[in-house]
């Protein structure tokens, strides 16, 4: 296996080539709660099939705290608080979207929407309390994540000192464009990764420059059980738009009418659009609403 994919109506299949051969399961946690599936004999050419998020998981880990080149811009800016290590929190699955599905802007809850390149991992089997060593038996891909976050939403959640629905909101968690097998993709701390909007880069560092490895955050996030299927971040690297100064941030929040492309190498690109809600819904923004208060 190579490159696994969610595609058209739901199905799933695996690239071979320029073609999609469908894999005889009906989704792609099936895929993995079975261990694999059987080809279905049925090829369509990858250039005709709409891609999916490849996966829905049943749990969306994460984590974030492991690059702390993004720690350290947080202190140009003066952040809230400290980007500690061993950062975990579940993402709303309802929130994934995939390739070239569009980022609807709720322009009626932020004006800072932000960017965040991360590197994620598929769980290819159920385990707990499981070592470091033992990681590596767990993983069944990597996939690119777009952590896309309303800063200004994010400020004011973290006066508790914990964030949630600044990230969590609805399309807020571009997924894709497919799963890469760890056979194909070789060391997962040797990637190139860039995100562009509109072309211009805005993040460009490197999977090795974690300060922690992946069997290692695997293995300490163990202890709350994972499930076949689940999804795992790696945190984002250095170049978000929200740890600027004041002046690049406003010309630097994404907007409607921009284009994400988040890559990683040996992965590929996750492209996506940004929208207005007008576009995305077909009528106006509900009226402005502040959950935390103008100072947010």
């Amino acid at each position: 296996m190579t490159k696994l994919v969610t595609y058209d109506d739901g199905k799933v299949g695996r690239v071979d080539g320029e073609e999609i051969v469908r894999l005889d399961v009906p989704g792609m946690r099936e895929y993995f709660e079975r261990g694999g599936a059987d080809d279905a004999g049925e090829r369509t050419p990858l250039a005709d099939a709409k891609l999916r998020a490849p996966i829905t998981p049943k749990k969306f880990f994460h984590t974030a705290g492991n690059f702390r080149e993004h720690e350290d811009e947080s202190k140009n800016v003066g952040w809230t608080h400290q980007i500690a290590p061993w950062i975990n929190f579940f993402q709303n699955v309802d929130a994934i979207v995939g390739p070239d599905e569009p980022v609807i802007y709720p322009e009626h809850l932020t004006e800072e929407l932000d960017y965040e390149l991360e590197l994620a991992v598929i769980l290819k089997k159920a385990g707990t309390w499981f070592t470091p060593e033992e990681a590596a038996d767990y993983i069944g891909g990597y996939v690119i994540f777009n952590d896309i976050t309303a800063r200004d939403i994010q400020r004011g959640e973290m006066r508790s000192g914990v964030f949630s629905f600044c990230k969590a909101i609805d399309t807020f968690c571009p997924l894709g464009p497919w799963i890469v097998t760890p056979d194909e993709l070789g060391d997962p701390h040797d990637l190139k990764m860039e995100l562009r909007v509109n072309g211009e880069v805005r993040q460009e560092s490197h999977s090795g420059r974690m300060s922690v490895t992946i069997p290692e955050i695997l293995s300490n996030f163990s202890a709350l059980g994972y499930s076949a299927g689940d999804v795992l971040s790696t945190g984002t690297v250095a170049g978000v738009a929200g740890f600027k100064s004041p002046e690049e941030r406003a010309l630097l929040y994404l907007k409607p009418g921009d284009v994400i492309e988040a890559e990683i190498e040996k992965i590929g690109v996750l492209r996506t659009p940004v929208i207005s809600w007008q576009d995305g819904h077909g009528t106006p923004p509900p009226p402005r609403i502040r959950p935390w208060g103008d100072e947010a």
